[in-house]
C-alpha cells in the first residue's frame, strides 16, 4: 500500500511513499526488541562514539538532507539547512551527556547497607512525529531515548517521510541494524505502532491525536507535545525592532511552530500603534521570498476556516511571492488580525500559520490573564526595556518556556516541555534523558567475616 506525496511549493504530486500496516509494524517492532540487547548493553562510551559517527554521518549527508526535507515540507535552504545542522548538534549533546549522567544517591544511606541507583533504559521506544519538522523533531525523541540505551521505531507525517527514511539508513550503519527503524505510513499506522509491544511512546503532535494516544498506552510511560498558542507580551516601552522580531519568529516555517508568537497582547494605550507596526512588518514578510508554504492541503483548509469564521474587524494580508511554476502551492501570507473577541477562533485555537492576533489589556495584570486563557501552556514571550519588569512578567506566564526580548531562541542545552494542553514530558538537555529511563535501586547488606 502506497500513499502519494504532494510537493507543497507547487501543489503537484512528487512521488509516492509506503504505508505500513500490521505485519510491517510487527516486524519493525521485532527487529527493535532484537536489537535492545545488544544496544543497551553498550557502555555509555561505546553509545557515544556510536551516535558521534551518526552525526557526522548526518553533516557528510547534509546536502541530501536538505533536500528531501525542502521536497516534503515546502522550506526554504535558509530553514532546512540550519535544521540539519541542530540535528547533527543534538546527536552529539546526547552522546555527551549519556557519560556524564549522574545518579540521584549511592552510599551508605541505611546503616549497614550499601546502595546505589541505576539508570536502565526502558526498552523499545514508539516514536510518533509531525510533519512541521520531519527531521529535528524525531531527531528531539530519537536521541535522548537512543542514548539511554532503548531502541527505537519512528514514524514520520504521512506527508514527510523522507528524511527520517535517510536517517534511519545512517542509524544502521553508525549504531547497528534495527537500533532505529523508520516506519512511514499514516494515522493507522501510528495508532497501530502505539497499540504495538512497545515500552514507551513519545508523541508530537496535535491535542486531539494526543488524547487518543493517551488513552491507547494506558500504563506505558508517554510523552507528549501537543502544541501551543504562545502569547507575546508587549509594553509600551518594547525594544524598536520588536514588531519586525515577532513577525518573522510567526513567520518561519510559515508559523508552523508550536512555539511561535500568536498572540500579540499589549495595554490599550499602546494597541492602536502595535497593530499599525505589525501591520507594516507583515507586508515586508513574503510567503514564498522570505519563508515556506504550508504543508499540506488538510492543514490550508484548516488555516482558512479559521481565518473566514473569525470576527476580526480588521484583517491586514501582505502579499504572496511565489517564484515560477509554484503558483498552484499551498502559500498563505502573513497575516494580522485585530479588534476581534478574546473568544475569537483565531485566538483560542492553534492556528498553525503565518498569523498573529491582536488583543489589549487594561494593565500587565489584565496581560497576564489574557495570557493564560487558552488551554495550550507551552511558550510565551515579553517584550520590555526595563528587565525586572520583563522578568517578573516572565516568571508568572503559565508557559514552559518564556522568553523575554527575543523568540524561538532554542539550544541543546536548555529544556523544552509543555504544561496543560500542551501535554507533559521534556525535550532538549538532560532533562530529557529520564525520560526514557527508569531508576533500580539496588541495596546490599554488609557482611563482615565468614
Amino acid at each position: 500500500m502506497n500513499t502519494t506525496l504532494i510537493n507543497p511549493r507547487t501543489g503537484r504530486d512528487r512521488g509516492t511513499a509506503p504505508v505500513a500496516r500490521e505485519s510491517e509494524v510487527r516486524a519493525a517492532v521485532q527487529t527493535a526488541r532484537a536489537a535492545l540487547p545488544a544496544w543497551c548493553g553498550l557502555t555509555p562510551k561505546e553509545r557515544s562514539r556510536r551516535l558521534e559517527r551518526l552525526a557526522a554521518l548526518v553533516e557528510e549527508h547534509a546536502d541530501d538532507y536538505v533536500a528531501r526535507e525542502a521536497a516534503g515540507t515546502g522550506k526554504p535552504a535558509s530553514e532546512t539547512t540550519g535544521e540539519v545542522a541542530q540535528v547533527a548538534d543534538l546527536f552529539r549533546f546526547y552522546a555527551s551527556a549519556v557519560r556524564a549522567q549522574s545518579v540521584p544517591a549511592a552510599g551508605r544511606l541505611v546503616d549497614g547497607h550499601e546502595s546505589w541507583v541505576r539508570w536502565e533504559p526502558l526498552g523499545v521506544v514508539a516514536v510518533v512525529v509531525p510533519w512541521n519538522y520531519p527531521l529535528m523533531m524525531a531527531t528531539w525523541r530519537c536521541a535522548p531515548a537512543l542514548a539511554a540505551g532503548n531502541t527505537v521505531v519512528a514514524k514520520p507525517a504521512e506527508t514527510t517521510p523522507d528524511t527520517l527514511a535517510l536517517l534511519a539508513e545512517h542509524a544502521a550503519e553508525a549504531l547497528g541494524p534495527g537500533v532505529l527503524t523508520a516506519l512511514p505510513g499514516d494515522r493507522q499506522t501510528g495508532r497501530l505502532l502505539v497499540d504495538a509491544h512497545v515500552d514507551m511512546v513519545a508523541f508530537t503532535g496535535s491535542a486531539t491525536a494526543g488524547a487518543d494516544v493517551a488513552a491507547r498506552v494506558g500504563g506505558r510511560r508517554v510523552s507528549l507535545e501537543l502544541g501551543g498558542n504562545a502569547p507575546a507580551l508587549v509594553l509600551p516601552d518594547a525594544p524598536d525592532d520588536t514588531w519586525t522580531q515577532l513577525v518573522h519568529a510567526c513567520a518561519y516555517n510559515a508559523g508552523q511552530s508550536c512555539a511561535a508568537p500568536a498572540r500579540v497582547i499589549t495595554l490599550r494605550e499602546n494597541y492602536e500603534e502595535t497593530v499599525e507596526r505589525l501591520a507594516a512588518a507583515a507586508r515586508d514578510c513574503l510567503a514564498g521570498r522570505d519563508f515556506g508554504p504550508l504543508n499540506n492541503p488538510d492543514q490550508l483548509a484548516r488555516y482558512d476556516g479559521i481565518v473566514k469564521s473569525s470576527a476580526a474587524g480588521r484583517n491586514v494580508a501582505a502579499d504572496i511571492a511565489p517564484g515560477p511554476g509554484e503558483e498552484n502551492g499551498f502559500w498563505r501570507p502573513t497575516r494580522i488580525l485585530a479588534d476581534l473577541p478574546d473568544d475569537d477562533p483565531a485566538v483560542v485555537e492553534e492556528v498553525f500559520g503565518p498569523l498573529l492576533t491582536v488583543q489589549s489589556a487594561e494593565d500587565l495584570d489584565a496581560a497576564v490573564t489574557l495570557a493564560d486563557g487558552v488551554p495550550q501552556a507551552l511558550a510565551a514571550s515579553v517584550w520590555t526595556r526595563d528587565l525586572t519588569t520583563g522578568l517578573d512578567l516572565a516568571g508568572r506566564l503559565n508557559a514552559g518556556e518564556a522568553w523575554l526580548n527575543c523568540h524561538l531562541v532554542q539550544t541543546a542545552e536548555l529544556p523544552h516541555g509543555g504544561r496543560g494542553a500542551s501535554g507533559h514530558g521534556t525535550d532538549l538537555s538532560t532533562l530529557a534523558l529520564p525520560e526514557y529511563q527508569r531508576p533500580k535501586t539496588i541495596t546490599a547488606r554488609l557482611v563482615r567475616g565468614n
